[in-house]
């Protein structure tokens, strides 16, 4: 329950961000459950492979470059989800930068912080 509750949170988050933001398209809200799920299964199995690839870089940036991470993630959820678009890799990284904070502002808001 708490899985469906948090893709739910993502999913509504996915649909009002690009209300404030210019360069991201997203077509209903089913392509912004889709998006939440994707985000989600990439987080799990993508994101932890390209930390360990990176490693030096990160270390270098201390710790900056996973702002480029996620920003690669959001493109890569672009090219798999019909219906989602992402203009840049800027846009992708303001707008995994914005749906990050909000949804810690959210689960911190709802009592559904890790």
């Amino acid at each position: 329950m708490k899985l469906l509750f948090r893709i739910i949170i993502t999913a509504v988050l996915v649909i009002l961000i690009p209300k404030i933001m210019s360069g991201i398209y997203v077509a209903d809200f089913k392509t912004a459950i889709i998006v939440a799920v994707v985000l989600g299964l990439l987080n799990i199995f993508i994101k932890p492979i390209l930390v360990i690839l990176t490693l030096p870089f990160t270390i270098v940036t201390l710790g900056l470059f996973l702002l480029v991470i996620n920003a690669v993630i959001i493109l890569v959820c672009d090219n798999i989800v019909g219906g989602f678009s992402v203009n840049s890799f800027w846009t992708a990284l303001f707008f995994s930068l914005v749906l990050s904070i909000l949804q810690s502002i959210m689960y911190k808001i709802i009592g559904e912080d890790k």
